[in-house]
């Protein structure tokens, strides 16, 4: 059963396991046609021998017969492989199909000569044996099985020969017969280490490769929700400029710290603001909402506001507006920004018109008084963000306070706008005297003419009549917000960062209407294709309607449509690896197997290398499977002992580092003295300049075994029945060279090199010729039945009777040039996986680091919409987002805080850029105050939005949620004394910033504090915001209080005075929808000392 990889994905694993079966091709793909190319070219040269030594074809038909089919045989399953989806399907046959030829051919060299011997192709088996572990396409457990068939076969076969037959030396045979089970059990062994080893990583890299791409996709999904984020709150062009200088900022720091710390205080005063002319502003305000608001739970509250400003998105989107803000159940937008509209103030008109057509519905259809009042003013404005915390992209002008005041001093369900506005409509709807200089003082001031817009559908009652409205009044037994709550649910707002759900973000699919929609104004030109370049539809996401088993399921699909991709990208890869498999990538280097990075490559240089030890312990059983074979062949056992003795103490020293750690793990008692011994070889592991020489060393030690034969054979000796097994030991030697797997392949080339090249010096050699003299002086007691003369004078005896594949000095060298190259082409196939593997990783740190900076970013932009605390909720593996947020606190601090002076000090001219520059001092000012909140002193109070030039904070907001009814009495009142220390510091700033630009701005400051209800709200630019009477009061403690100094409400006075602060009595003073309050102001002189306990 394949085993389960640590990457698979939950309920993916028969699909990976698929695409591992797949991708496992790729890799004995090369291996394989490599092995046909290397026995075609073994077959030609064969046929090529053959006639080059003028052998007849009719004394060795078998022979030339069977490597003929079997060169056939190569040829059309190479053919076959080449296509590649016929070698897929059907490789394991292929493979089968190979190894049954290179086993005809083995058997056919043993039988087709006049002469049979024990050492009979050998070498050939081994090769069989070898390379069904490493070039052939089969799984470990098949190939021990071929490997073994192969070995018992041959064993078999000839035991059964020489035991039928009449050999005079049956024990030297039983000896001969063994060393080639233990040269085979040699082969098997090194070819199941190396298949292990191999496998595993392959499984490794196939797993690094699908992480990688699973970090690829994680990388596109954390790009997406960036921009999906940071467009939720800021148009595009804006959102762009700020993502940009916050990545620069995080990639120029390298030290992982230190990107968390810029991403913590993010102290960047960058100015993100822009002029644009000819826009229409929309200010409308909810009559009679407070005194609902003040009768729901925090439930219905949020319910109610997501509700309702979820449906003016959905107008404002339908209308091409930009909603700017949500102030409580104030709201207001912009037509004509980002990109200059000719219809902007039809825009704002007919979204006016239909907000007041919605909550003319929901009053008609709950029976709840409440009503819209709609200001419209056209003309210039200043666009952007400013301060570092809780960026919310705002409007500022003149332009926009007017269109303020022609909201407060409209009619409920009107439309109130100025005579710019009225310009730019062009008549396209009717409308009466506003009066508005009646009830609003500042229109009055400058003498502003204001206009009420008459809704076309008030003059048609078919429009009005034509659908029943729905009623939810079961008897007005419900309380008013109740009804409210359930009506507005018919509508199926989006609930805040519901995209943050999606991988794809929204998409025009996404974009469902409503189910209650209203008629367009007949006066309004129908647009069914809105032109793409008057309105920049990705500032704001599509709205959609959502129920909760849709967005249920949506959810539960997040996890497959990932899994999905993440399939779809590893296909992709696999295919393109193998297209590419014969060319070198740009990143692995060319043939030379270097990276074309130098830093790169002296990463992988250096690279720990834990399986060291057993390439060792491998090498060590190759040495022992050489020792074994000349003890058994050899006649001068005291001399190979002797030489042993010494061989096997340099390869135990080897051993001893290699596994010093293990031996004092296995005994811990024995060797407790010896501390050090883990340090060794943890230095092999981890210093290649100490692995190299111990390689080489080890290496050199089985080669040098390997000629003990060679060398001291004697030509007139017995021994030279040795020499076939000393080229089997030569042969095993060359295994070795490369049972390194990770060790430097150019170190293996040069092993494999010079050991070729002695052994062919020796086989060669002109002087005692013990192996061109070899068949001459064979003893052939093995074969009664040789048909030809065996006069040992007859220069014509190897060609005419012994035939090519007996003649033991061409086959060796065609075997050790057989083996040379195999094991070059393996080399170099390990290292191609391995450095594949190795960059893989690379790439998934480099990735993994990209994937970190971005969700620094993510949570930075978050955070910069919600409290830290809230914040996580809607990010990270446990989201939480499928429904509203909302809280209540029993003991919050509100502050207020604004810089009055300021209206006067902006102005619009060109000395000053038309108020930019104003504005830039603004941000500087809003910028000192948020790095106020990074001081640990203030870590508990939280930002909540500017407005204007008035900064709004609460305290007593980072509670874990269900613990803030339990919080200690003194701790929520030591929030207060926090609070007024962040006022003082405030204003300590504000000091600073008047001496650099010698201006005299005064900080008033309203606080209060008690419950409120905080929560999220707003589909497309989802705001984190508190109500509550304690926010109204706070807001009024400001408004009345007094330049310089803080006004607080009595009962936060009497907590400040048990903190030790001095509260001066200002008395009773009228509060709007208040009535008379009693307030104080603190008095700040002396609270810096009396406060200090609080920190």
């Amino acid at each position: 059963m394949p085993a389960k990889g640590k990457y698979l994905l939950n309920n993916q694993e028969l699909k990976n396991e698929a695409l591992y079966r797949r991708f496992s091709c790729i890799s004995q793909y090369q291996p394989l046609a490599l092995l046909l190319g290397l026995s075609i070219l073994c077959c030609v040269i064969f046929l090529i021998l053959f006639f080059a030594f003028k052998l007849s074809a009719q004394d060795h038909r078998a022979f030339v017969s069977v490597v003929s089919c079997s060169l056939c045989v190569f040829l059309a399953v190479f053919l076959l492989v080449c296509t590649e989806i016929l070698s897929q399907r059907w490789r394991l046959w292929l493979g089968l199909v190979i190894w049954v030829t290179h086993l005809t051919l083995g058997y056919t060299f043993i039988f087709s000569g006049s002469i049979i011997l024990p050492w009979d192709q050998v070498p050939f088996f081994l090769f069989i044996i070898f390379t069904v572990y490493t070039m052939l396409p089969f799984q470990l457990w098949h190939a021990m099985v071929l490997s073994v068939i192969t070995s018992l076969s041959h064993i078999l076969a000839l035991t059964v020969y020489f035991a039928t037959g009449t050999s005079n030396t049956p024990k030297a045979i039983a000896y001969q017969l063994l060393s080639n089970a233990v040269v085979f059990l040699c082969g098997c062994g090194v070819g199941a280490f190396y298949k292990f080893l191999m496998e595993k990583t392959l499984r490794q890299t196939f797993q690094d490769t699908l992480r990688c791409l699973s970090m690829r996709v994680k990388l596109e999904i954390e790009k997406r929700q960036q921009e999906n984020l940071l467009q939720s709150v800021l148009p595009v062009y804006i959102s762009m400029k700020m993502k940009l200088a916050i990545m620069e900022r995080l990639q120029d720091c390298k030290d992982k710290d230190e990107q968390q710390r810029l991403v913590k205080d993010n102290n960047f005063h960058s100015l993100y603001v822009k002029r644009h002319e000819n826009v229409s502003i929309l200010y409308a305000d909810i009559v009679g909402f407070t005194r609902l608001a003040s009768d729901c739970s925090p439930k219905e509250l949020v319910h109610m506001l997501n509700e309702l400003f979820g449906k003016f998105d959905q107008i404002a989107k339908e209308n091409e507006c930009m909603r700017i803000k949500i102030l409580g159940d104030c709201y207001y937008c912009v037509s004509g920004l980002p990109v200059s509209l000719p219809k902007h103030a039809k825009n704002c008109v007919k979204m006016g018109l239909d907000m007041c057509e919605a909550i003319k519905q929901v009053r008609e259809a709950t029976g709840v008084d409440i009503n819209m009042r709609v200001g419209v003013h056209s003309g210039n404005v200043l666009c952007g963000v400013i301060g570092l915390r809780k960026w919310q992209f705002d409007v500022w002008s003149h332009d926009v306070t007017l269109a303020n005041h022609m909201e407060s001093g409209g009619l409920p369900g009107r439309v109130h706008i100025t005579e710019a506005t009225l310009k730019h409509l062009n008549k396209a709807y009717e409308v009466e005297e506003g009066n508005g200089h009646l009830r609003d003082p500042y229109l009055n001031e400058l003498n502003i003419r204001t206009y009420l817009v008459i809704d076309p559908r008030s003059k048609d009652p078919s429009q009005n009549n034509r659908t029943d409205k729905p009623r939810v009044n079961d008897g007005l037994k419900m309380r008013a917000s109740v009804r409210m709550t359930r009506y507005l649910e018919s509508w199926g707002a989006v609930k805040p960062f519901a995209h943050l759900q999606s991988r794809e973000g929204f998409t025009s699919e996404s974009i469902v209407t409503a189910k209650t929609r209203f008629k367009d104004i007949p006066l309004r030109s129908p647009t069914g294709s809105k032109s793409t370049d008057s309105f920049d539809e990705s500032l704001e996401e599509p709205y959609s309607l959502s129920t909760p088993s849709l967005s249920n399921h949506k959810i539960k699909s997040q996890k497959t449509k990932f899994d999905e991709q993440l399939h779809n990208e590893m296909t992709t890869t696999i295919d393109e690896l193998s297209s590419k498999q014969w060319s070198n990538s740009e990143e692995s280097g060319s043939l030379a197997l270097c990276f074309p990075k130098k830093d790169l490559e002296k990463q992988y240089r250096a690279l720990d290398l834990p399986m060291f030890k057993h390439y060792v312990g491998c090498a060590t059983f190759i040495f022992l499977c050489i020792f074994v074979i000349q003890m058994l062949v050899s006649k001068d056992k005291q001399k190979l002992g002797t030489f042993f003795g010494v061989l096997v103490c340099i390869l135990l020293v080897i051993l001893t580092i290699c596994y010093a750690g293990q031996l004092q793990r296995v005994f811990p008692h024995k060797l407790s003295g010896c501390q050090w011994l883990p340090a060794v070889s943890e230095a092999v592991v981890k210093r290649p300049f100490l692995r190299l020489p111990l390689a080489t060393i080890t290496t050199a030690v089985i080669i040098i075994l390997a000629l003990f034969n060679l060398c001291f054979v004697s030509m007139d000796h017995e021994d030279r029945e040795t020499l076939p097994y000393s080229v089997c030991c030569c042969i095993l030697s060359l295994i070795a060279c490369g049972v390194f797997l990770r060790v430097s392949f150019e170190l293996k080339v040069l092993f494999l090199t010079i050991a070729s090249t002695v052994y062919y010096i020796i086989i060669f050699s002109t002087q005692e010729k013990p192996f061109s003299d070899f068949e001459r002086r064979l003893p052939f007691p093995y074969n009664n039945s040789l048909n030809c003369s065996l006069s040992y004078n007859e220069t014509d005896f190897f060609p005419c009777c012994i035939g090519l594949v007996k003649n033991l000095q061409i086959m060796s060298a065609i075997y050790i040039a057989l083996f040379l190259v195999t094991m070059l082409i393996i080399s170099k196939q390990n290292e191609n996986c391995f450095r594949q593997d190795f960059l893989l990783k690379y790439k998934n740190r480099t990735e993994q680091d990209e994937i970190e900076t971005r969700e620094n970013l993510n949570r930075l932009l978050l955070e910069n919409v919600l409290p830290a605390h809230v914040a996580a909720l809607f990010v990270g593996e446990n989201k939480k987002n499928e429904d509203l947020y909302y809280k209540s606190y029993d003991c919050v601090c509100v502050m207020f805080a604004s810089v009055p002076d300021f209206k006067e000090f902006y102005t619009e001219c060109d000395i000053n850029k038309e108020g930019l520059e104003c504005l830039r001092l603004l941000n500087e000012i809003t910028a000192d105050f948020d790095e106020l909140l990074s001081k640990p002193k203030f870590s508990g109070v939280e930002k909540i939005k500017t407005i204007g030039s008035t900064y709004m904070a609460a305290a007593g907001l980072s509670g874990a949620p269900g613990q803030e009814n339990h919080q200690d009495r003194e701790k929520q009142q030591a929030q207060i004394g926090i609070m007024v220390e962040f006022a003082i510091a405030m204003m300590g700033k504000l000091d600073g910033i008047n001496r650099h630009s010698f201006n005299s701005f005064r900080l008033r400051v309203g606080i209060n504090h008690g419950p409120v209800i905080a929560g999220v709200i707003g589909a497309r630019k989802p705001q984190y915001d508190i109500w509550g009477n304690t926010v109204n009061v706070a807001s009024r403690m400001e408004s009345t209080g007094e330049m310089g100094k803080i006004q607080v409400t009595e009962e936060s006075s009497e907590v400040l005075k048990k903190l030790g602060y001095s509260c001066e009595c200002r008395g009773l003073i009228n509060v709007k929808g208040k009535g008379e309050l009693k307030t104080f102001f603190v008095c700040t002189d002396t609270s810096k000392q009396q406060g200090m306990g609080l920190s």
